[in-house]
């Protein structure tokens, strides 16, 4: 073969290589161009039909094997007018047709040895059959003659045998993805291939060659193309002293889990027109010596995440042969103008492809980007990128490609973009574009077929402003514009995109109704999104999808009965509108692939259809906020695989079904604010998956199941609020470790709240990543709060409202997550726990209306997140604490009735030496708290000898002295006359004495 040839090989798990003669005269072959009518050997003849004998050939692929001409055989071809064979080319075909199970055509059975009978075979090509796992036959080795071999795909099994080293006149191998089941292989044969120019093993299992592959490869002198892609490997060299590859050409080792740095050798390697190194685990800074490669086209560097340092003139800037690079998927940094001036200065700039998605580029796309006039794809999404698109973009005549999503960027977008006549595909999405969109930025891009503009917020900073006349040049099969104005009309340029397949135009300002020629451009849908507009009117029931269809009309105003739409829908999200009447009964029916059945807040009636039993594939089902009535069907045996099931705030009755508890990939089981009623059934032990069990605000009864805790052990939200539950709080729901929300309030419970609650680790752990866990109404501060993306986020234990006794367990000062704690409405005992100043992060703390007492504990001080409290009506005592948070709680009804309770906000004041005790724990002590202890110790003895010294030292002498006693008296009436006689003495010298 000459000239350059591109060819792509199926890899293992759905892995697909980048092959291919990139370089000329990689393998030769001299054959004559009409063997048809030549005459055929009949000794070959009868080794062809040998063949055939033991080969399985479910399609007939080889039913032309007859008669005697074997040479004008499928498949067959010979040598010139000798009529020796020398091509089987017996490759299915039709592997690879989308419109063809190629399976059906693929050959089989074992491959007889009456090939060695072949002498001049120098041509063998079994590739995408099916083989069945039998070995490579051994007798292969044999045939000297051979240049081609190719096995790939053939599904094979066992190793690789050692015999194919004999062939030493063979040019081209191609093993890849040949074992069905692969056994690791070793390469000790491959030295034999002395004339081999191409090898491709993608696929096989060469763990065991981790350590001399490189060795053995070096070995080949006339290799061009090497193909070692998901081998395995494992170890990439560093250093190889002698590189005997000078004709290399082609390398590709992808997706074998090098852990290294890029290494040298490479860089000898002058020829190399073609690296593929994607799919590694590779580090380390771009290396300069790539600037040497200066015949290199193709360089795939993807997926390595390792691979770090700036693109710039002295390592990838310089090549200007370059016609693909991608480095996406890695920590790539810096800007990109040196790297982009340092192409554009190259005479020809050959790149086409450039991918740079999903790194940590920066700064401000460079103008020179726009002197690359010869890309087509350019990629450049998922990077932290500024500023606006540059106005040069419009000299990329050749673009066809151009992805810059998700990289934040807050410019403009300029008008030149409307010159790119090549342009196919456009996707900026998920940025933050300013300014206005007009019929310029549009002008000229007639090769248009995808646009899509998702605004990163939902706030609106880019405005569509054409004119209502407007006739687009482009015929869109895909639109995607999100959070962008388009209205306040129905987009009348719409009228002529009559080849869209899906359509989304969402929060766009849209008012009014859809126009019936909008319905009439009979469309043939994958995706219909107008959700989030103010769109009014009804939806016609005449919408064509294609097969798993998907349509978003949520959040507008539409009204009428709820449409039933095409059977090929798998996702119906209707919720949030103004719909009414009954759900159609025969909804099931007409509606059977549904996956995702969306229809809450609405205003529904009537009952819950039979037909739902018709929806095989449900995955979600949600019917929540209507005026729904009547019980729940018993039909879910038919439905194995839903995961959500949200039936609340409606006004069903009745028992659960026991077929609720049939899926066993349930995860999310919603029935609150209903009139359910009855003992929860214990099917619900068989969802062993559950995640949010929230069955609040009904009329359940009976004890609270100890199963849940023991058979639900994923379970993260578990709400049994306001329902007629009695009996303890069993203790094995302490052994839920990941939950996170647990409310059992306005029940009629009653015993203690078991000490063990302080191991629902789930409320001591951090949450790393997001997790959608459903909606939910949580009391915290006071009031019902509705949390739904951030449900993940709240960690609260709600017991209010039963009659609960006992103390208050330390062991929810465990808990050091959690941020709503309420035991109030209670016959809670005892102390509040010393330690519950540990709960840092609590936020809102209501223990009102128990038998609390004792004094509220210092360390509550120390609470600073703490923002609503609620002590009221307990027995507490003693000073209320006046540092950090307490500080904000003024409100004196926070601690009303508590008759022990002083300091502000209470009118009632606190001692001296109370007020000195209520400050922080450990003001004022010494170590261990020792010297407060000796101190009133000493105080307590100094008290005793002070009154045994003052009282007995006195009194005591003048009991038993009897002179000292009529001394002390004596002295006493003396002191009295002297006094008396003192007194009338200046009553006397008065003047109104007289």
């Amino acid at each position: 073969m000459e000239g350059t040839i591109t060819s792509f090989w199926v890899l293992l798990l759905v892995l697909i290589l980048s092959s291919g003669f990139l370089h000329l005269e990689t393998v030769k072959f001299g054959l004559c161009s009409d063997t048809y009518n030549v005459s055929c050997i009949a000794g070959e003849r009868n080794a062809l039909l040998n063949l055939k004998q033991g080969l399985i050939d479910p399609s007939g692929r080889l039913s032309s094997w007859t008669g005697e001409t074997c040479c004008s055989w499928a498949g067959v071809r010979c040598k010139d007018q000798s009529g020796h064979v020398t091509q089987l080319k017996l490759r299915n075909s039709y592997s690879s047709s989308p419109d063809v199970d190629g399976t059906a055509y693929a050959l089989g059975g074992e491959i007889h040895p009456s090939l060695l009978h072949l002498k001049y075979l120098r041509y063998i090509d079994l590739s995408m059959n099916n083989f069945g796992g039998i070995t490579i036959p051994n007798f292969i080795g044999s045939l000297k003659t051979l240049r081609y071999l190719n096995l790939s795909g053939a599904s094979f099994g066992g190793n690789i045998p050692p015999h194919l080293g004999n062939l030493t006149h063979l040019h081209y191998l191609d093993l890849s993805v040949s074992f069905g089941t692969s056994i690791e292989s070793e390469l000790h044969w491959l030295p034999g291939l002395s004339s081999l120019k191409y090898l491709n093993l993608g696929g096989v299992d060469l763990g065991k060659t981790a350590n001399y592959w490189l060795q053995t490869v070096n070995m080949l002198p006339s290799l061009v193309e090497l193909h070692l892609p998901a081998c395995g490997l494992s170890t990439l060299p560093l250093s190889l002293p002698l590189v005997n590859l000078s004709s290399l050409s082609v390398i590709d080792l992808s997706n074998n889990g090098f852990n290294s740095s890029i290494p040298p050798w490479l860089f000898n390697i002058s020829q190399l027109v073609y690296l593929d190194l994607k799919s590694n685990n590779l580090g380390g800074r771009i290396p300069d010596g790539f600037a040497g490669l200066n015949l290199l086209q193709h360089l795939h560097l993807s997926e390595n995440s390792f691979i770090q340092g700036k693109l710039s003139r002295k390592n990838l800037g310089s090549l200007c042969n370059l016609r693909v690079l991608d480095l996406s998927i890695n920590q790539i940094s810096g800007d990109l103008a040196e790297f982009t001036d340092s192409l554009s200065k190259c005479k020809n700039c050959s790149l086409e492809s450039l991918h740079l998605g999903y790194n940590e580029l920066g700064g401000f796309l460079p103008d020179s980007l726009g002197n690359l006039r010869n890309l087509k794809r350019l990629s450049l999404m998922k990077n932290p990128f500024v500023g606006s698109i540059p106005e040069s973009i419009g000299n990329l005549s050749s673009l066809q490609e151009f992805y810059l999503s998700e990289n934040g960027m807050k410019g403009t977008i300029p008008a030149s973009l409307g010159q790119l006549s090549s342009l196919v595909y456009l996707d900026i999405k998920n940025n933050q574009w300013e300014g206005v969109l007009t019929e310029a930025h549009f002008s000229n891009l007639t090769s248009l077929k995808e646009l899509s503009i998702v605004q990163a917020y939902k706030n609106i900073t880019l405005i569509f402003n054409v004119s209502s006349d407007w006739i687009p040049p482009f015929k869109l099969r895909y639109l995607n514009l999100k959070s962008c104005q388009v209205g306040p009309e129905f987009p009348p340029w719409l009228r002529n995109q009559n080849e869209l397949n899906s359509v989304s135009v969402c929060n766009a300002r849209i008012s009014g109704t859809i126009p019936e020629w909008f319905w009439k451009l009979d469309l043939v849908l994958d995706e219909l999104d107008f959700s989030n507009n103010q769109l009014t009117g009804t939806v016609p029931n005449t919408i064509k999808f294609r097969a798993l269809g998907i349509v978003f009309l949520n959040s507008n105003y539409f009204t009428g009965p709820l449409p039933v739409l095409s059977s090929n829908l798998s996702s119906f999200h209707l919720d949030n509108n103004l719909f009414s009447g009954a759900i159609p009964q025969d909804i099931g029916q007409k509606m059977p692939n549904l996956a995702d059945f969306d229809i809450s807040y609405n205003s529904l009636s009537g009952s819950i259809p039979l037909s739902i039993r018709k929806l095989n594939f449900l995955l979600t089902f949600v019917i929540s906020n209507n005026h729904l009535t009547g019980k729940i069907p018993d039909v879910w045996n038919d439905i194995p695989d839903v995961y959500v099931i949200d039936m609340s705030n409606n006004s069903l009755s009745g028992q659960m079904p026991n077929t609720l508890a049939s899926p066993r990939a349930l995860m999310f089981l919603k029935l609150s604010m209903n009139n359910l009623s009855g003992e929860l059934s214990p099917a619900l032990q068989n969802c062993t998956v559950m995640e949010t069990l929230d069955l609040g605000e009904n009329k359940f009864s009976g004890n609270v199941p100890a199963w849940i805790g023991e058979k639900m052990p994923s379970l993260l939200v578990l709400s049994l609020r306001s329902n007629l539950f009695t009996g303890y709080i069993p203790t094995q729901l302490c052994d839920l470790s990941s939950l996170h929300i647990l409310d059992l309030s306005e029940n009629n419970l009653s015993g203690p709240v078991p000490n063990c609650i302080g191991n629902l680790s789930g409320m001591n752990s951090t949450i790393t990543s997001m997790r959608y866990e459903g909606q939910l109404w949580v009391v915290a501060k006071g009031r019902d709060m509705f949390y739904d993306q951030i449900l993940y986020l709240v960690h609260s234990v709600d017991l209010a409202s039963n009659n609960l006794s006992g103390d208050m367990p330390e062991g929810l000062t465990n808990l050091s997550r959690l941020v709503t704690l309420n035991l109030s409405m209670n016959h809670l005992t005892g102390k509040i726990p010393a330690s519950i100043g540990s709960l840092q992060r609590l936020e809102t703390l209501d223990l009102s209306r128990n038998q609390l007492s004792g004094s509220i504990p210092p360390t509550m001080a120390s609470i600073t997140a703490l923002n609503h409290l609620n002590l009221s009506h307990n027995h507490l005592s003693g000073p209320i604490p006046t540092t950090n948070q307490f500080q904000t709680f003024i409100d004196p009804s926070i601690y009303e009735d508590n008759v022990g309770l002083c300091g502000p906000p209470l009118p009632t004041k606190c001692s001296t030496d109370d007020e000195s005790s209520s400050h922080l724990p450990g003001e004022g002590k010494t170590k261990n708290g020792e010297a407060n202890g000796n101190q009133k110790l000493g105080f307590y003895i100094s008290l005793a000898l002070g009154f045994i010294v003052g009282f007995w030292g006195v009194c005591g002498t003048l009991v038993i002295k009897n002179s000292w006693r009529h001394a002390y008296f004596k002295f006493f009436d003396d002191m009295k006359e002297r006094v008396l006689l003192f007194v009338s003495l200046k009553l006397a010298s008065r003047p109104g004495g007289r």
